[in-house]
């Protein structure tokens, strides 16, 4: 298994963002909307970096995904359901930039000026070859692998991030995770290496 942070990470995220302070960030309070940023924003950034897959620029997403985010903030009925409805929007996000991302390959390469936003994230070997394992798995499985194995959160959180029933999570875990082996196998990761493959760098 893939273990980064301790269970908890959705309750521990909610207390630092409260219902006052989402509903004042609705409003526009610029001291609200830091806060909300400061909480989920490296959550959104991470998001970005290990489910954009190839060609999508992370920093580019996890910015779109805060403006869309911080726009449609104020028809967010129930506080407690923000979680659930802050992925929902970074998987939407993230799946225009992965549309364009695919049209961008069959254009052609395009020159970079600056280096690529989720090198932060792939700065060994090791987890650059994590990486490619993860970009190959299904949406629906990097997506619960991410939050299982690399974030640590339990099934129950990652259900309710994903809008699905925790028994449909668990599911997709379990092929996540034996697909992922295949993958991670294939680039020459050999399995005592998994046990530490979603540390940051």
């Amino acid at each position: 298994m893939i273990v980064t942070s301790p269970s908890g990470v959705l309750s521990q995220q909610m207390l630092q963002c409260s219902p006052e302070t989402l509903a004042a960030a609705a409003a526009g309070d610029r001291a609200a909307v830091d806060a909300m940023v400061l909480a989920w924003g490296p959550t959104v950034l991470r998001w970005c970096a290990r489910l954009g897959g190839p060609g999508v620029d992370a920093e580019d997403a996890a910015h779109d995904s805060l403006v869309r985010i911080l726009g449609k903030l104020h028809t967010l009925k129930d506080p407690a359901a923000f979680p659930a409805w802050l992925f929902q929007t970074c998987r939407s996000v993230i799946s225009r930039h992965r549309r364009h991302a695919w049209v961008r390959r069959w254009a052609g390469p395009v020159s970079r000026e600056t280096p690529d936003p989720r090198d932060r994230f792939v700065e060994s070997d090791l987890a650059s070859a994590v990486q490619a394992a993860l970009d190959a798995l299904p949406s629906d499985l990097r997506e619960v692998l991410v939050l299982c194995d690399v974030e640590g959160r339990c099934d129950p959180e990652a259900a309710a991030l994903l809008g699905i029933p925790v028994g449909t999570a668990k599911s997709r875990l379990r092929r996540a995770r034996d697909l992922f082996g295949v993958e991670a196998t294939a680039r020459g990761l050999a399995p005592p290496l998994l046990a530490v493959v979603g540390e940051e760098p």
